[in-house]
């Protein structure tokens, strides 16, 4: 317990650190969505494509749990398979909140109670809350993310066009192992 304590702490600092790969040119504005309904937003989402993280490396069968909280602020639960959609289940929890109201752009904490946070904005977001991009304007982290396991080729094209219209390299893209379904 106290190890896997360690490892949320150590990769929720490392992530943030400015020594991280950079994944988007900075000097490119970043937008993000005009607002997000946080209701509609929570469920599961299964990462499609990332762009490289060292503390998902070898993941498969990716995906983000969120649920709303009574005080406004959203739990989530990121879950992946180490190896392959068949490797045992690595999991991290932690907390939202959103930074204004919108609720399109947000600070995760890891590591609670420690004031350690993550940005998390919401970059695209279709519609139908099917299909989700987010980024953060540090740009060392960027990932699509479908209500599926796959999606539609013209979904992933508009989600790689919003990473690319905020200066993402999306030629450095990784798609990720989701079950066939």
């Amino acid at each position: 317990m106290i190890r896997a304590a360690f490892m949320v702490l150590s990769v929720s600092l490392l992530a943030g650190c400015a020594g991280s790969e950079v994944w988007r040119d900075r000097n490119a504005p970043i937008a993000a969505v005009d607002s997000v309904d946080l209701t509609r937003y929570a469920g599961t989402w299964y990462e499609i494509a990332r762009f490289p993280v060292w503390f998902q490396e070898d993941c498969a069968g990716v995906t983000a749990k969120y649920a709303l909280r009574e005080d406004g602020r959203v739990d989530v639960v990121n879950t992946c398979r180490e190896g392959g959609l068949d490797g045992p289940v690595r999991s991290a929890d932690a907390i939202a909140r959103a930074v204004d109201d919108t609720n399109a752009k947000l600070k995760v904490n890891f590591a609670a109670p420690l004031p350690f946070e993550g940005d998390y904005w919401v970059l695209y977001l279709d519609e139908d809350y099917q299909v989700a991009v987010v980024g953060s304007p540090g740009g060392q982290g960027g990932w699509i993310l479908s209500r599926t396991p796959q999606i539609e080729a013209d979904r992933l094209e508009a989600a790689r066009g919003a990473l690319a219209a905020n200066g993402y390299d999306v030629g450095r893209l990784t798609f990720t192992e989701q079950p066939a379904g």
